[in-house]
């Protein structure tokens, strides 16, 4: 019988590998003033503090552009900018760093509510903020002085893992210190790339308005890979900030970068703890990865045929003849999760190889996965020497006569292959030349 709380606790058995993933790991989120503004920002606190409860490191940086914008308003000093950034003379200064502490004192707060009934009670949480950044003046540019505006020289990243290791939550304001005792106003971009790269974050959460990344045609874009950003270059203000921030951080050696909404209720949990996410993934290199299997994956690869000899489709393998046949196995990779596999069989006596079990997970069928993995046996056969692949199937022929296959008779099998023969499933056999 399936009750409310029963599908809770199937939804929680299926988030467990997540929660093993995630914890013990740096996580650097990027918050602007406008998430700030939200009436969503207490949720995504809220979110963060089921992150940390959870064993996940967190550094967040704040920024606050429009509630400098507002004070600055107020006071009737105009705001000034050159290439985005602002120009930031004595007078601005002033409402920079009020912007700055009012809002670490917002976020301070939200981090120690503990009301009964509520995502934050028993949390007790301490969150760390201080001279964490130096900085260094931006000086003149295009003959623009930018005078109280900086960049980051270094990042305090000893300091910043010790108060990690302690239990705190690292906040850092947009702002940094010289060693002359200057403030200096920053970019929030700039600080997120250099503390994600100089303590080695696993992650790197960059929130914007928008679900993600979206193409030319308006569809959101799940994953990217530097190489392939330049192809969607020329977006909108937001977003064009957004993937140039996550293409410096993926270069400047942070594996993985998430572009989130602040606006969407459960965006960064789903992005975090679902198999496809919510919002655009981008990272260095390609998110699925294609290599040869170990021992460690024979579970994931149990998985992903078992249903398919059930149902017929595959011969049985028993654990034990996986383990043995490990090595004949390649797999693709997501996220850590096995979601394709298949296996090349060498006869090379005949100058032949089988192959098998092309299988991928239901939820990642359509994506070419399959061909994906073809290619690469048919490359391993010709590194053997091999010339010719076959493959014995009941059910998926037509697939493999549109990947060039032909079918032969099992005479053309070699000897071995058809002394094992399974007369019962009556396979058709297929060739095809390398």
């Amino acid at each position: 019988m399936t009750t409310p709380g029963r599908s809770h606790i199937r939804w929680f058995r299926n988030i467990a590998p997540y929660i093993n993933t995630h914890r013990n790991r740096t996580f650097v989120l990027m918050l602007g003033g406008d998430a700030a503004q939200d009436p969503n920002f207490p949720t995504i606190l809220n979110d963060l503090a089921l992150l940390h409860s959870l064993g996940v490191r967190l550094v967040l940086v704040h920024g606050n552009r429009p509630q400098i914008d507002c004070r600055l308003a107020a006071a009737g000093i105009p705001s000034r900018f050159h290439e985005d950034m602002r120009i930031t003379d004595s007078a601005t200064m002033l409402h920079v760093t009020d912007a700055a502490a009012s809002l670490r004192a917002q976020i301070e707060a939200l981090f120690s509510m503990g009301l009964p009934n509520s995502p934050m009670q028993g949390a007790r949480m301490r969150v760390c903020s201080g001279n964490f950044v130096t900085a260094r003046p931006l000086g003149v540019v295009d003959g623009v002085d930018f005078q109280h505006t900086g960049r980051v020289r270094r990042i305090d990243n000893a300091g910043i893992q010790q108060q990690l290791a302690a239990g705190s939550i690292v906040l850092l304001s947009p702002l940094g210190y010289s060693p002359t005792g200057e403030i200096f106003n920053l970019m929030l971009e700039d600080i997120a790339v250099h503390c994600a790269a100089g303590i080695g974050a696993d992650k790197l959460v960059l929130f914007g308005s928008a679900p993600g990344i979206t193409g030319r045609e308006g569809k959101l874009l799940r994953q990217l890979t530097v190489a392939n950003i330049a192809g969607i270059e020329g977006q909108d203000g937001e977003q064009e900030k957004l993937l140039a921030t996550a293409k410096r951080a993926c270069l400047a050696g942070v594996s993985r970068c998430h572009i989130v909404s602040y606006r969407d209720d459960c965006a960064l949990l789903e992005e975090l703890f679902t198999h496809d996410g919510n919002g655009t993934l981008v990272a260095k290199d390609d998110y699925e990865q294609t290599r040869s299997a170990t021992i460690d994956d024979v579970g994931g690869i149990l998985e992903l045929i078992e249903p398919l000899e059930r149902e017929g489709v595959l011969l049985k393998r028993s654990r034990e003849l996986l383990e043995n046949e490990i090595r004949k196995f390649r797999i693709i990779e997501r996220d850590g999760r096995t979601i394709a596999c298949a296996a090349l069989y060498p006869f090379p006596e005949e100058n032949c190889g089988e192959v098998a079990c092309i299988v991928s997970h239901p939820d990642y069928r359509g994506g070419q996965r399959g061909q994906r993995l073809l290619k690469e046996i048919e490359r391993e056969a010709r590194a053997l020497g091999l010339n010719r692949v076959f493959v014995l199937t009941t059910q998926t022929a037509h697939w493999f006569v549109e990947q060039g296959f032909e079918e032969r008779s099992r005479d053309a099998l070699p000897a071995q292959k058809q002394a094992l023969y399974n007369l019962q499933r009556n396979s058709k056999v297929f060739f095809k030349s390398l």
